[in-house]
């Protein structure tokens, strides 16, 4: 019963150890609550919902029925047309001031050219094909009606907010407890410690807890913002959130522990810290999503634990995704978190 009293309070002080080092480090706290706030807010306003912007088109002047379609063009909605002759013509479209340029053949019709890997240039192209249809008469056989909506999920900071609460959960997880144990054993304070009877697991299970309290914190901090600040949804179960991140923080802290179990210097943390989170960071869709990336990489994707992360996060928030629904993604988490924990347990030294 002493020894088990003991060792409770050891994990509470080594705990309270942990959460001290990190206040005392402004550039900690900086960058787990200040810099993800700071972000989100400079991609939102970046990335805002706002009208479409008008294309820039040209028309060829000096040919017949050059007038008419400047006309016709110069009422549609959408297009900026400027009448150019042939050889300021053939200079906005090479070097792209304008995405397309009609050239009039009287009344034979128009020469639509245009690069075709240009999404705009393609848009205008109908725009302007739609415009000079109805100038020469063409009449809609079918009559419709439009009905603008705007809901919330579907803007960039919807997208944006799940993803950045992974890479702050990765990030949060991964240097901290990385730096804090490699520091520790670069001025020999580990060594100290193996005089003591408290044991491998009673201290890198002191990294985990203090990283709980904190991520409790750092999500509803993220969240709180998300949500009162920039108008995220949140769709699904508060609770599923809280275990998703959970279970993700854990994760992230077992690859921090693992990163540390044999490095000796902050230098070599740091290059093993980034060859874990760079990959992550490309490929997680974090910024963008994931299935830009090829089919064949997909597979090597889905098991990095941030995608897991991630989709799982924007499945609960933006589509009310239960824990059943995202039983995959957990599982993939819960395999990283285990296996990372016990593998640094199995290598971890002390000196």
């Amino acid at each position: 019963m002493a020894g088990r009293t003991w060792r409770d309070r050891a994990i509470v002080q080594l705990t309270l150890n942990r959460i001290r080092e990190f206040l005392r480090e402004p550039e900690a706290v900086f960058w787990t609550f200040l810099f993800p706030i700071a972000l989100a807010a400079g991609l939102a306003i970046a990335f805002r919902n706002r009208p479409p912007e008008s294309v820039p088109i040209g028309v060829v002047t000096g040919k017949p029925g050059s007038e008419r379609a400047l006309q016709a063009l110069r009422g549609a909605a959408g297009l900026i047309t400027d009448a150019l002759d042939d050889s300021a013509a053939a200079q906005s479209l090479r070097t792209g001031k304008i995405a397309l340029l009609v050239v009039p053949r009287g009344d034979s019709g128009v020469d639509y050219r245009y690069d075709k890997m240009r999404a705009e240039a393609r848009l205008s192209r109908l725009l302007a094909d739609a415009a000079l249809q109805r100038g020469a008469g063409r009449a809609d056989p079918l009559a419709t009606t439009e009905q603008q909506v705007t809901e919330p999920g579907s803007r960039y900071i919807d997208f944006f907010l799940p993803g950045l609460l992974g890479m702050n959960l990765m990030g949060g997880g991964i240097w901290p407890i990385a730096f804090g144990i490699v520091t520790a054993r670069g001025k020999k304070l580990l060594k100290r410690l193996t005089a003591t009877p408290m044991s491998k697991a009673q201290y890198l299970l002191s990294f985990l807890l203090s990283r709980l309290i904190f991520l409790v914190i750092e999500v509803a901090f993220i969240l709180g913002v998300g949500r009162w600040v920039f108008g995220v949804p949140m769709r699904g179960s508060l609770v599923t959130v809280l275990t998703v991140t959970t279970l993700a923080g854990f994760a992230f802290s077992g690859l921090g522990l693992l990163i540390a179990t044999r490095a000796r210097t902050v230098e070599a943390a740091s290059g093993m810290a980034n060859l874990v989170m760079v990959p992550m960071w490309i490929f997680s869709g974090v910024f963008f999503a994931s299935t830009r990336f090829p089919d064949i990489a997909q597979p090597f994707i889905k098991a990095l634990p941030l995608t897991a992360a991630v989709d799982a996060l924007r499945a609960v928030m933006l589509q009310g995704a239960t824990l059943p629904s995202i039983g995959g993604q957990l599982a993939i988490i819960t395999a990283w978190m285990v296996g990372s924990f016990l593998l640094a347990l199995k290598l971890f030294r002390w000196r």
